[in-house]
């Protein structure tokens, strides 16, 4: 079986895991995630720990078990801890603004990009450069932040965009006459 599948998740207190019979339910305090596990996989669920297994030894079935094992894992963090995500925005004039349901950014361009926040994700700017991205699904977290430095993603000369906080930018030379 898969060495990621092998290592049971810990279910923290104040985390309910529900299994009926495909369909796994997660329940915490920042709220509740279900997700429908692959018929060659079964999950179990002991008094604090969930374990991941394989009903037949096939390679997809192993390859499964381990793919279950870290959604899972992610669904249980999430809904305990939530994930984040922060971008930070480079140059001159390019600015962000969180009001409400939409993220105004100002980025160079000769209009001002209004992007609609979706269901589960909150958006913060505590500065004008900088913007953080919180949920409790980790897949939709990365997206929505992916989506936002699509609008002007950084250049390799000025380095000029918007970039993931840890992200590092290969700068290029400029052309020499």
């Amino acid at each position: 079986m898969s060495r990621v599948a092998n290592k049971p998740i810990k279910v923290p207190s104040g985390v309910e895991v529900r299994i009926d019979g495909q369909a796994v339910n997660v329940k915490g305090p920042k709220g509740v995630l279900a997700w429908q596990v692959h018929h060659r996989v079964q999950v179990a669920l002991t008094s604090d720990e969930l374990t991941v297994a394989t009903r037949d030894g096939s390679q997809d079935a192993n390859a499964q078990a381990g793919t279950t094992r870290a959604l899972l894992n992610n669904m249980v963090v999430g809904v305990s801890a939530g994930y984040e995500r922060k971008l930070d925005i480079t140059g001159v004039g390019y600015r962000a603004q969180a009001k409400g349901k939409t993220l105004n950014l100002a980025l160079g361009y000769s209009h001002p990009i209004e992007f609609d926040i979706p269901a589960g994700i909150t958006i913060e700017t505590p500065s004008q450069t900088e913007i953080l991205v919180k949920g409790i699904d980790r897949q939709q977290v990365g997206q929505v932040a992916a989506n936002i430095r699509a609008y002007r993603r950084p250049e390799p000369y000025k380095g000029k965009g918007v970039r993931y906080a840890n992200e590092r930018i290969r700068r290029k030379e400029a052309k020499k006459t």
